[in-house]
């Protein structure tokens, strides 16, 4: 069990540098944060950015995750995640929410052992916008100076966790586990195709999500159903995506 402090003692009597919060961050952020985790990792953001200089302000994933300071305060947070698993979910939530824009960069040539991924992440304001688009369009003179000539960024596909709070609803720890294990079970383009037929078909639900998957997964998937669900009735939508040990609780 994490060891908890004293207390604390006050700031010292010395010179200290500031930090730049924005104060739309107070107005209308911070009454959207409802995790602990990710309220510490936002204004963790906030002051290592504030320690960078030049145009290119950004933040390395590898870095965060290998972060002491960040990583100490976590390790209060739970007593049943780690401090790495608690980042981990913190930035999926704060990249859903927007507060965090996530860009993923391919190193090596596909195929080559070396190849490896970096995620990076920028601020949603102004100048984070601006950046991230330099950096896409490969214009910021400064890129040059932080990746190898063999870099290259990925087309990002939309994150599962916006894909769900866009289309179904509030985000929570134990959906957040269930959305990271679909993304290891089935192909993205499955997902996005989920997704959709349960929008269509008014069925808002992750269990539906889950069941039109599954189905596909044990009866094979016909790959005209990006047409699926448009002007569809009920009863087609539960003869062709719900299994029937799912069909009574899903759409009864």
């Amino acid at each position: 069990m994490p060891t908890r402090s004293a207390g604390f003692v006050g700031f010292p009597d010395v010179k200290m540098k500031p930090v730049k919060i924005p104060d739309f961050f107070f107005t209308d952020l911070l009454p959207q944060i409802d995790d602990l985790a990710e309220l510490k990792l936002t204004l963790h953001c906030f002051w290592l950015l504030n320690e960078q200089d030049g145009q290119l302000k950004y933040l390395r994933g590898a870095d965060l995750r290998s972060d002491e300071t960040l990583l100490r305060s976590l390790s209060l947070g739970s007593d049943l995640c780690t401090p790495v698993q608690m980042l981990e979910d913190a930035l999926d939530r704060a990249t859903a929410r927007g507060t965090l824009l996530q860009l993923e960069i391919e190193i090596g040539a596909p195929g080559n052992s070396n190849e490896a991924d970096e995620d990076w992440y920028f601020v949603n304001t102004a100048k984070g916008r601006q950046a991230l688009a330099l950096v896409r369009q490969g214009k910021l003179s400064e890129l040059r100076e932080v990746l190898p000539d063999e870099a290259r960024l990925k087309v990002q596909r939309p994150n599962i966790f916006v894909l769900y709070e866009q289309n179904i609803g509030l985000l929570t720890p134990l959906i957040a586990d269930q959305l990271r294990d679909m993304e290891k079970s089935y192909p993205p383009d499955w997902i996005d195709e989920a997704f959709m037929i349960a929008v269509a078909g008014n069925k808002r639900a992750l269990r539906y999500i889950q069941a039109v998957l599954k189905r596909w997964e044990t009866e094979g998937k016909d790959e005209r159903t990006h047409e699926a669900g448009r002007g569809d009735s009920e009863a087609e939508l539960r003869r062709k995506y719900i299994p029937d040990e799912f069909s009574d609780i899903i759409l009864g």
